[in-house]
């Protein structure tokens, strides 16, 4: 921020951006009185903000304003947040206090901003004395999710906020680009998407790739921009005998169509280890219907017939049907699904919504529960409220510590969820990886106590059996039996292995007793020698102060051989400073790089650094989950290292498909360390039906030298798909 006094088209600017938030904030205000309450707060914030310029040189205020329109337009929030958006920013960069807010626009509105300014406290502060770095930015987002129980306005006004400072990112430092970036990806992006704000998410991801692989976004933009050229007209043509059918059969409907973001391609296309040429449903259209009565029953039932109407005219594919309808999504999202082959030959998504589903989706829990205030919501409308309770349990828990509680809400945030039956066939819904113990403790804590084995589709399987999607569960139980202590280290569910933990609270002194041999014997298998320190870094990790609950977690396996591996690995995390780091064989300021084994990257992608003692450096790519997962627990620890003039080469993995021929194995072999002069390290390739896949581990120098072999490797005749894997 910067202080310069602001010319008449500074004014002007406010003027204009106030005035277009103000034609579609009226139309969310129930009277007059609510309008003169957004003047009011517009007039208010303006003042404060006066004179006051963003880093891009524009006028603070326009901020403001930007997140009102987001949390109006895009979430559909009224009054009282879009003038807490307009206020969100006061106490916390001016000399006004939440007294103040409360005086001038009442209680609830004061409410609002005091939770926006305690979130922007705690996440921008980098520097708090006497707290341990370990749990900061942990127990940030336990603040932020606290808020759920509040007031869940407060997280979604924080997310117009988080999508505004994304779309302005570029005037940022780049050090504070990736902090900010990569807290976007790990917290606020799956937040956004459990509550069902996918237009939100989706501008969020894409800001993320074109920031951490710009080579990618640019590339995949571009294939997107050629191909709607191409097929826009194949689009149209596959819609209108849809419309005909439709308005002869007497529906209300609009049709609208898309194509897949670039960070949606780009995440199939790295998770597949597909090309661009092989997403399968690259378009979609979408049928947005009126429902001829507001019930729930006759609006599923005309999504049905609308799918009998539209599969009548294309080919389906069968197994990429999805009804979200008969059970809807864990944040409310209700729609089917279908993909049905064009007359031009090539694969389209179809969606069909009423006009109640699409706003759900669209606006997302704001929308739900505008829906169910009026009292038409789907019987299963109460899953987002399952949700928000099941988050309070966690949140209210004294056995999680900060950092467990950031990976518990975290892997729940992105988790899906999968319906299974009970031998009567009642429907139950479990997070995806669920085994059979889950669902056990799920029916009821003493099914689960006394559980010995399942049968899942009348097969007889132990409890660690993973369920799939459909899967008919029964459980085995026998009256002596008793809960195991390995059980913990493969339950899903929390509920679970709460459950459990409880139960052997009984035991506690003999499973502490075997923690504590426990600890010492894999310290020693490290390399390590007990200390009083080291017994600090784990209770400092697990948030404990009592040496003989920290025993007790490890007796149980709550702290087993990988989190062991993350504290003595990252307790040496320094706090760095906010500096370029020229990454160099000659080891130019002392600095030394480490690369990281998870990620592997090369010269040439971006990169990120961890800042260690000892001036270690450890090197990320931008994208690797392991980053970002280190970003959002020690964001204030980041580096941005620059490659240098390195000599030295990289391992990668090259993975290959195609066509089985005489000669390939060789000619591919000739191509790399002949025409390339690269030493092969490794090379598998399978065969079957004529058939050929498998891969190529090799070293390169940097990422053109890769990008070369790619091209290359692509011409030679039978290779079908070369992309880069994780090794």
């Amino acid at each position: 921020m910067s202080f310069s006094k602001f010319t008449p088209d500074d004014y002007r600017r406010i003027e204009a951006a106030f005035d277009e938030l103000l034609a579609v904030a009226t139309r969310r205000c129930k009277d007059e009185h609510e309008v003169e309450t957004v003047c009011k707060a517009f007039e208010f914030a303006n003042q404060a903000h006066k004179n006051v310029r963003r880093r891009s040189g524009e006028p603070y205020m326009l901020h403001p304003i930007a997140v009102a329109h987001i949390v109006v337009t895009e979430i559909g929030l009224g009054c009282k947040s879009i003038c807490a958006a307009l206020l969100h920013d006061v106490v916390e960069d001016t000399a006004y206090t939440v007294e103040d807010i409360r005086n001038l626009f009442g209680d609830k509105i004061a409410s609002l901003v005091d939770g926006l300014t305690k979130i922007k406290t705690v996440l921008d502060n980098e520097d708090f004395k006497g707290t341990s770095t370990e749990s900061l930015q942990a127990e940030n987002f336990k603040r932020i999710l606290l808020t759920l129980n509040d007031d869940v306005r407060v997280v979604l006004i924080k997310l117009a906020d988080r999508l505004h400072n994304c779309r302005t990112i570029e005037f940022m430092p780049e050090h504070k680009r990736d902090k900010i970036l990569s807290e976007t990806m790990f917290i606020f992006i799956p937040l956004a998407h459990r509550l069902g704000l996918y237009t939100v998410k989706s501008e969020m991801e894409n800001i993320w790739l074109r920031y951490k692989e710009p080579e990618d976004y640019r590339r995949i933009s571009e294939r997107i921009k050629g191909n709607i050229a191409q097929r826009d007209k194949d689009i149209d043509d596959f819609i209108e005998p849809i419309s005909q059918a439709l308005t002869q059969a007497g529906y209300r409907f609009r049709i609208k169509k898309r194509i897949k973001t670039p960070y949606s391609i780009w995440y199939k296309m790295r998770t597949k280890q597909v090309p661009f040429e092989q997403i399968y449903d690259l378009y979609a259209v979408r049928i947005i219907f009126e429902p001829q009565e507001n019930n729930v029953q006759t609006e599923r039932g005309q999504a049905y017939l609308i799918f009998s109407t539209i599969t009548h005219l294309y080919r389906e594919n069968l197994g990429r049907r999805r009804d979200w309808i008969s059970q809807p999504k864990t944040n409310g999202y209700e729609a089917l699904h279908c993909t049905l082959m064009s007359h031009a030959g090539f694969w389209v998504e179809v969606q069909i919504r009423s006009k109640r589903m699409d706003d759900i989706a669209e606006k997302g829990i704001a929308a739900h529960w505008a829906y169910k205030n009026d009292g038409y919501i789907s019987e299963n409308g109460s899953e987002m409220d399952k949700w928000l309770a099941e988050v309070q349990d966690i949140l209210l828990s004294k056995d999680v510590s900060a950092l467990e509680l950031l990976d518990i809400i975290h892997k729940d945030l992105v988790s899906s969820e999968i319906v299974v039956f009970t031998p009567k066939g009642e429907q139950k819904a479990i997070r995806g990886g669920a085994t059979a113990l889950d669902f056990a403790y799920l029916i009821h804590t003493e099914i689960g106590n006394k559980a010995i084995a399942a049968k899942v589709n009348m097969r007889l399987v132990p409890l660690s059996h993973t369920l799939k999607a459909g899967d008919q569960v029964e459980i085995i139980t026998a009256e002596n039996a008793r809960p195991k202590v390995e059980w913990v280290s493969f339950l899903q569910t929390r509920y679970a292995r709460n459950r459990v933990i409880e139960y052997f609270r009984q035991d506690f002194d003999i499973i502490a007793q075997e923690g504590e041999r426990i600890f010492e014997e894999r310290i020693r298998l490290m390399g390590l020698q007990s200390s009083r320190e080291l017994v600090r870094k784990f209770l400092d990790y697990s948030q404990l102060h009592d040496e003989d609950e920290l025993w007790f977690r490890i007796g149980l396996g709550l702290l087993g051989p990988e989190e062991f591996k993350a504290i003595i690995d990252e307790k040496d995390l320094s706090t760095g400073e906010k500096r370029k780091y020229s990454i160099r064989e000659d080891n130019a300021h002392a600095i030394q790089y480490k690369i990281a084994e998870c990620c592997h990257p090369i010269p040439g992608d971006p990169v990120i650094g961890f800042s260690m003692n000892d001036n270690l450096v450890i090197v990320h790519k931008k994208s690797c989950p392991v980053a970002e997962s280190l970003a959002s627990k020690y964001g204030n620890r980041m580096v941005v290292p620059q490659w240098g003039a390195v000599q030295q080469e990289y391992p990668i993995r090259i993975s290959l498909k195609g066509i089985d021929r005489l000669g390939l194995l060789s000619e591919i072999s000739s191509f790399i360390s002949q025409t390339l002069g690269i030493n092969m390290r490794k090379l598998q390739l399978s065969t079957e039906d004529g058939l050929f896949e498998g891969f190529i581990e090799l070293l390169v120098r940097d990422k053109k030298n890769l990008e070369r072999m790619v091209e290359g490797l692509s011409r030679i005749d039978g290779i079908q798909d070369v992309v880069r894997t994780d090794i």
